[in-house]
């Protein structure tokens, strides 16, 4: 799997987050995120210390934000693998288990459609 589409990245950080990212890796030098696909933490990308978290063997990498991995389902993809996963930080708390939890302030995956049909080439209707 690529992680650009017409080299555009899969997923990119503002800079907001690489600066939280920064701040959390202070405490956990290696980490990773897994971006949720539901149930307690709603969809948020969760932030994990790399040693405490196996990426299954479906998991999907889209890239890197300020050299951290970044990590999806299989089955999540195959729904979100039209759109650029933009990561951020807004006030509030993190996921439960989420490394941004307690720290006032959590990360929120935002996101973009690419354009051109970057994604998937979609055969033209003719009737």
């Amino acid at each position: 799997m690529e992680t650009t589409i017409n080299g555009e990245p899969r997923v990119t950080a503002t800079h907001a987050a690489l600066a939280f990212i920064t701040e959390i890796q202070a405490d956990y030098p290696e980490i990773l995120f897994h971006q949720s696909g539901g149930c307690c933490d709603g969809s948020s990308p969760m932030c994990y210390p790399a040693d405490d978290f196996i990426v299954g063997d479906h998991d999907v990498k889209l890239g890197e934000i300020g050299g951290v991995p970044v990590f999806i389902s299989a089955s999540q993809f195959e729904a979100w693998k039209h759109t650029q996963l933009i990561i951020d930080v807004v006030p509030g708390r993190g996921g439960m288990f989420s490394l941004d939890n307690g720290r006032e302030k959590r990360f929120l995956t935002r996101s973009r459609m690419f354009g051109g049909g970057e994604a998937c080439t979609v055969p033209a209707f003719r009737a």
